[in-house]
């Protein structure tokens, strides 16, 4: 059994005329199963989170800040001293979110 090219297309050749007939279905049909495939891949990545030790590396390299713990002591005198910016800081601890 010799198999040619023509043969084959001539075999083909009713399957592609009926395709024809659904091309726009088959054209949403393939966007909507590349548009659903792309959907559930963000929604994966979206809901990872990182390894305990990926989350420990970043910590090791991450610098806290220092306070100097004069300012803190400063700071505490101004308070204590002024009435004014004492009712300030402690209305401020009251309802944090008024300005």
């Amino acid at each position: 059994m010799k198999l040619e090219l023509k043969d084959i297309l001539k075999k083909i050749e009713p399957f592609i005329e009926r395709l024809k007939q659904y091309k726009v279905i088959l054209f949403v049909v393939g966007l909507s199963l590349t548009f659903g495939y792309l959907i559930l891949q963000i929604s994966s990545y979206a809901q990872q989170e990182p390894t305990d030790d990926a989350v420990a590396e970043k910590l090791t390299t991450v610098q806290r800040p220092k306070i100097d713990e004069s300012a803190i002591n400063k700071i505490e005198q101004l308070k204590d001293q002024n009435i004014e910016v004492q009712s300030l800081f402690d209305q401020a601890r009251d309802n944090p979110f008024s300005e």
